[in-house]
């Protein structure tokens, strides 16, 4: 596959990119080098990794706790430590392999230590490999609020080895997939009816379509790297989406971020069909398509308003206002849209009563 140039970093797949990354170490001659693991990733994924470098650099290892509760500053904090007991400076680097925690939080650590060490993401989930570690966003939460603090900053390279979704079970498929309908629906029709016709997903059959996700959704943070205008596009799904996942982590039940936003997808597919030009049909098809892959879940009613009050927290809510991206048609979007809060009850009313 093609090595794919971002603004500021490279996205570059399997043996190729395996041989940039060793080829950038070298050039850089960093003073240290250090990998972020978890307990995933850190006996499924980095032995393989480790002897892929072939000893050529001595790796200090850090290791986390995995999973979206520990995205968080106390997380920070240990490394932050970490990294200063073991002698990291400014002309250290960082290697973040694992999945979307990962790459956010070792991108944000990596970013603000010492005001800014390199770092590389090595995506380990089917999620981070078409969504967290392109782009440039690095974050944690703060308390049960998604992505409220980071910065954008890329990373040198993105290293893309389809391998490692064998040590996937199918949820962490299927979260990742969820981005990938997302990358349709808002951006290329055809793709969107591509995913939408598979009846099963598993390695063989979406293991070239994350090229094609990752294509997209740098095509549009190559105009908008910051997110001002155009690349508030990509969070179709996510204002509620993100939402009902905060919902969530607070009630403590499991809910993984693609899950979140499969449902998501189907609340504003619905504010759409209201509020804008999206038809019938293409709610239906929308809805049909999304269900088929995921389970629904019943939200009653006070997680309803739990989740109404977390969108105050949006990080496109201005003035106290949410801004929605909606849908006109599939592949045919519009930013900053005001809903109102009666609309919001019934798109949850039209989820819950899905069969």
């Amino acid at each position: 596959m093609d090595t794919i140039k971002s603004n500021n970093s490279l996205i570059v797949f399997g043996n190729k990119g395996l041989e940039l990354l060793k080829s950038l170490i070298l050039k850089n001659n960093y003073s240290k080098l250090f990998v972020l693991v978890d307990e995933n990733t850190k006996k499924n994924c980095l032995p393989f990794f480790l002897k892929q470098l072939k000893n050529s650099f001595k790796i200090n290892v850090l290791e986390i706790k995995s999973g979206e509760v520990n995205k968080n500053i106390e997380t920070c904090e240990y490394l932050w430590n970490e990294l200063s007991n073991q002698g990291a400076d400014r002309k250290s680097a960082l290697i973040n392999l694992g999945g979307g925690v990962i790459c956010d939080l070792g991108g944000f650590v990596a970013s603000t230590f010492k005001r800014g060490i390199s770092f590389y993401n090595v995506p380990t989930t089917l999620l981070s490999m078409v969504d967290a570690s392109v782009g440039g966003k690095t974050g944690i939460d703060f308390g049960l609020l998604k992505n409220q603090i980071g910065i954008f900053n890329e990373p040198k390279m993105v290293l893309i080895f389809s391998k490692w979704l064998k040590t996937l079970d199918k949820r962490q498929i299927l979260s990742g997939f969820a981005e990938m309908l997302k990358h349709g629906l808002i951006l290329d029709k055809i793709y969107w009816e591509k995913l939408s016709s598979l009846k099963t997903v598993d390695i063989n059959n979406i293991e070239k379509m994350i090229y094609n996700s990752v294509v997209l959704k740098n095509s549009i943070v190559l105009k908008d790297l910051k997110e001002r205008k155009i690349r508030k596009v990509l969070n179709f799904g996510h204002t509620l989406g993100h939402a009902v996942e905060s919902s969530y982590l607070s009630s403590k039940k499991e809910l993984l971020h693609g899950e979140a936003i499969a449902i998501g997808m189907i609340l504003e597919s619905f504010l759409s069909y209201k509020v804008l030009r999206l038809s019938y049909d293409d709610l239906i098809n929308i809805t049909k398509t999304i269900i088929y892959f995921f389970k629904k879940i019943k939200i009653d009613n006070s997680q309803i308003i739990e989740i109404i009050n977390l969108l105050k927290h949006d990080k496109k809510t201005v003035e106290g206002k949410v801004n929605f991206v909606l849908l006109n048609g599939i592949s045919n979007t519009e930013i900053d849209v005001l809903v109102d809060k009666s609309l919001i009850n019934d798109a949850f009313k039209y989820y819950n009563n899905l069969s």
